[in-house]
């Protein structure tokens, strides 16, 4: 990937930002309803349309967002919730909104009653759309609500023939779209089969579920003599290092290895943190010299001579099982993480990731865990190679 592809694709992450928003989509309806219902005469039709839409798109991204939300922070009950018949849900609600839409563009002297309709409908809609999706999907939905945020406040804007407005929400709504076709084509993955729910099977995003432990506990200390005496190190930095806001210390961990004559670099996967780009910014605002985040591609060939790779917060895409068919992560591009001498994984607790499953990469005799917040444990390895150099 060259430079300019790079910094395009931090440019639309920044955009579209890296959380739900449910904020925006509500308030693009909102914008949307006051422009109907407060409105003395009857709305003409293209305001009826640009509303509707408004009304629509924001609503499910309102309701759809919040589970989302509830997902990516690993909340119990969102994490155990199932939709039996979820197909019969879907066609039921969109049927129901698109005819409530319809009949407000058709009867806009019942405006009031259609657009209760069309909006509780809905939002319901974006609960019934999001609940089924999880595991590994999840980011991917995530940046499809941030474009449909876009889209409605750019629908409201047009209703309120306001510029601002619908240049913003155009800019936001291009950049999802953008970010969303990227992620999907980072896991080989259709869009249209991440829209589907059909991955994953409604994990929770970085859950504490109880699951097998790990091969062993390694201590902060054990992890700094490791790196010290290495010769080489890279560093696999993923969802937690941005969850925990870590990425200052393990900025720092390298520049402190780097002038005790180690060679540091950064394994940047293409959905790595939330969207792509996220790692890349992350690390940016630390400071950390572009020269050294190195994508996928470029990366896998250079695990087999590191001496250390050191993993924060990464999870499905450092999983072995992605390399065989039959596992919820099969065919998804993963880091080479396992063909390192040495593996050392930083991680919260003993949850499976996204997808749902056991990381074998956990397992493997060459591997060790560190378990606790990302932040704190780099805290603590940083103190201990401040002590042995």
């Amino acid at each position: 990937m060259d430079m300019t592809t790079k910094s395009c694709r931090e440019f639309v992450t920044v955009l579209a930002s890296n959380e739900p928003a449910p904020g925006g989509g509500g308030a693009a309806a909102l914008v949307a309803l006051n422009d109907i219902l407060t409105s003395e005469e009857l709305p003409t039709l293209v305001v009826l349309i640009t509303a509707g839409l408004g009304i629509m798109i924001g609503s499910v991204t309102f309701t759809g967002s919040l589970i989302a939300a509830g997902k990516l922070q690993g909340v119990k009950f969102l994490r155990k919730l199932t939709l039996p018949a979820k197909g019969v849900w879907n066609i039921g609600f969109i049927v129901l909104t698109v005819v409530s839409f319809v009949m407000l563009c058709v009867q806009p002297e019942q405006r009031l009653l259609w657009c209760v309709l069309t909006t509780v409908f809905s939002l319901c809609y974006g609960l019934v759309f999001v609940i089924p999706i999880g595991g590994a999907d999840m980011p991917v939905v995530i940046s499809v609500l941030n474009a449909c945020t876009g889209t409605a406040v750019a629908m409201s804007g047009l209703a309120i023939n306001n510029i601002a407005l619908i240049v913003a929400g155009a800019l936001v709504g291009a950049a999802g779209v953008t970010l969303s076709l990227a992620m999907s084509k980072a896991m080989n993955r259709p869009l249209m089969s991440v829209l589907a729910g059909g991955f994953g099977g409604g994990a929770s995003a970085g859950g504490d579920a109880d699951g097998p432990e790990g091969t062993m506990k390694e201590s902060a200390d054990d992890v700094a003599v490791q790196l010290v005496y290495a010769d080489k190190v890279i560093f696999v930095p993923g969802f937690g290092l941005a969850q925990a806001q870590a990425q200052r210390e393990l900025a720092d961990l390298g520049d402190l290895l780097k002038g005790h004559g180690v060679e540091v670099s950064y394994a940047i996967h293409p959905v790595a943190g939330r969207m792509p780009g996220h790692m890349n910014v992350l690390l940016a605002e630390a400071n950390v010299p572009y020269e050294e985040l190195i994508d996928l591609d470029d990366i896998n060939p250079q695990f087999p001579s590191a001496n250390v790779a050191l993993v924060v917060g990464a999870n499905d895409v450092t999983n072995p099982a992605a390399r065989r068919p039959g596992t919820p992560v099969s065919g998804m591009p993963i880091l080479d993480v396992d063909k390192a001498q040495n593996v050392v994984v930083m991680k919260r607790g003993r949850g499976k990731g996204y997808a749902g499953i056991e990381n074998e990469l956990y397992f493997e005799p060459n591997t060790q865990m560190l378990f606790g917040d990302a932040k704190a444990g780099l805290q603590s390895v940083i103190a201990a190679v401040k002590e042995l150099i």
